[in-house]
């Protein structure tokens, strides 16, 4: 079977939906932007050598609507010989289609595909109306349309996960980003966008701490939020803190044949080496990842979690991302897979509670932090897992191997 390689990578900066950066900038600008700044990483390949340009968006509406992939390859002013589609598997989507290009490559269908995802939650994310829901899910599908709110509730009362550990989580994953945003550990895969005004996006601005890295919260100021979902007089322990941020960004991962990158003179930098996604229980969605895991291991030739150097995975709430590290599912299809995870090797640069969640861009995102991860002198390691829960019931998993 051919390799598929990593060859470049670049994302934008995660913005805060709304009061962000982005807020006011039409997606198509900077996620183009992103685009451009990653081909230009690979001056030797020209856009026409490009097979496909994948795009994971999980909410495909307004300014998001359309083929979005397609139009962003316009307003990058690629040729229209590139084409592109936009493809939606919610949480997973960045990775998703990233999967999708090296199953084309895999199968000799394709030998250069630019791979990613783009989210504007400013503009684009919204509650599901009732009206558009099925009567049938209604009755008989109880987490058909539950909101991931509730799932993460329902997580941390069947694993008895209290506030104040969510609350411990969320605030090492601000203290983690800000140092490493600090340190510039979180620059080099973003691509500066410019905005009308010359104002420069370069850095994440969704993190809750000043650029010297000192954190504007605390366990005390989490302990004084409200709960979201369900009223704290009612077992509601999930706050804004211990959820995700919504976020603007965007995030390309570019991946080709090895032998189509050697004869271009590209030098790879890893190759995609599993991926797998796997369904679960609706109601409880953010245990996704420990169905998905196991399988992605068993493809790549791996017995155990701890055989990664490091983990990327979706904080999209704390109960969920805590319990999927604790690995608490007993579950006989998940065959031995049971071991505690290292909690060190997982978002060792802070996760989505402090970063975001730009739900279709996530996916390409992480793996844009798990690469930047490996490839630093400091942290080098071989292997690096990108996984995450998905709305609806499923988890998915992809290991690289730097070469």
């Amino acid at each position: 079977m051919r390799d598929v390689v990593v060859v470049a990578y670049g994302r934008t900066a995660c913005c805060k939906s709304r009061k962000g950066s982005f807020a006011g900038v039409h997606p198509l600008e900077y996620s183009a932007q992103a685009l451009k700044g990653t081909l230009a990483k690979i001056p030797q390949l020209k856009a026409e050598m490009i097979d496909d340009v994948v795009m994971g968006c999980a909410m495909p509406v307004n300014q998001m609507s359309m083929n979005f992939a397609r139009l962003c390859v316009n307003r990058a002013g690629l040729p229209d010989c590139v084409p592109a589609q936009t493809i939606n598997r919610f949480c997973s989507g960045g990775l998703q289609a990233i999967a999708t290009g090296a199953n084309a490559i895999w199968a000799g269908q394709m030998d250069v595909v630019v791979a990613g995802g783009c989210e504007d939650m400013t503009d684009c994310f919204s509650p599901y109306p009732q009206e558009y829901m099925d009567k049938w899910i209604m009755e008989n599908y109880e987490g058909g349309y539950m909101t991931m709110g509730e799932t993460a509730e329902r997580v941390a009362d069947k694993w008895n996960i209290s506030r104040e550990e969510m609350d411990k989580m969320a605030l090492e994953s601000h203290t983690r980003a800000a140092q490493a945003r600090l340190h510039g550990k979180l620059a080099p895969s973003i691509i500066p966008y410019t905005k009308e005004d010359g104002t420069v996006v370069d850095y994440d601005d969704v993190i809750l701490a000043e650029m010297d890295g000192t954190l504007k919260t605390s366990m005390e100021k989490m302990a004084g939020l409200k709960t979201c979902f369900v009223a704290a007089e009612d077992g509601g322990k999930v706050t804004a803190a211990t959820s995700s941020q919504t976020t603007d960004a965007a995030a390309y991962v570019m991946i080709m044949d090895s032998d189509y990158a050697a004869e271009h003179g590209i030098k790879p930098i890893a190759k995609m080496i599993a991926f797998q996604v796997a369904g679960c229980d609706a109601t409880r969605m953010g245990m996704g990842p420990v169905y998905a895991i196991p399988k992605a291991l068993k493809q790549a030739g791996f017995s155990s979690v701890k055989d990664m150097d490091v983990i990327e995975l979706n904080e999209a709430f704390a109960s969920q991302a805590m319990a999927c590290i604790k690995n608490v599912v007993k579950n006989p299809m998940l065959d031995g897979f049971q071991e505690m995870w290292d909690a060190k090797k997982v978002n060792p640069y802070g996760g989505a509670m402090a970063l975001g969640h730009p739900m279709g861009a996530t996916g390409a995102f992480l793996t844009c932090k798990a690469l930047d991860y490996l490839r630093d002198p400091e942290t080098a390691g071989k292997y690096g897992m990108v996984t995450m829960c998905i709305g609806g019931g499923m988890g998915a998993a992809g290991i690289y191997e730097m070469l």
